[in-house]
Parts: C-alpha cells; structure tokens; sequence
C-alpha cells in the first residue's frame, strides 16, 4: 500500500510524505505504520482515531486529524491521511 500524509494550514500543503508499505501485515496494521512513520517525520505525537475519523477513512479512504485528535496544540489546520494505492 501506499498513502499520502499532508499537513495542511489555510488551505496550503507545509508538508507532505509519501509511504509505502507492502509487507504482509494487515491493512489496519499497515494505516497505523504509516500513520506513525509520518508523524515521526513531522516530529508530532500520532493523532487518536475519533469515530469521524474512522468512518471517513472506511468510506473514502481518506481522512482528516483535526486539532481534537491532538494531544498538543498543533500549528496547522489538519493532518490528511490517504490510500493511494491498495495491496490487491
């Protein structure tokens, strides 16, 4: 799989990484490494799994971490998750 993590502030890409994993764990395992590589890159804590998030990530394979899924207080509007490529 691959996915595109983007911080987002006023409608601007600040930063964007590209991950891949195509290792034979789960797709869920597989969200959550990618989730967890990107944050590291960024230098943020991973964002909790609220139930929008969930949902939207089910529905679209895409999903956006607001400041309710942060821990910290963050410097931007979003963090976006997205599948741009599924293991098949």
């Amino acid at each position: 799989m691959r996915f595109w993590i983007k911080k987002i502030k006023d409608a601007h890409l600040l930063k964007a990484v590209t991950i891949e994993d195509f290792s034979e764990k789960t797709r869920t395992q597989k969200v959550f490494h990618a989730l967890e590589e990107a944050c590291k890159k960024f230098d943020l804590s991973v964002p909790i799994w609220l139930d929008l998030n969930i949902d939207d990530f089910r529905r679209r394979a895409k999903t956006r971490f607001t400041q309710d899924s942060f821990i910290e207080t963050i410097d931007f509007d979003y963090l976006e998750l997205q599948v741009l490529e599924e293991d098949y």
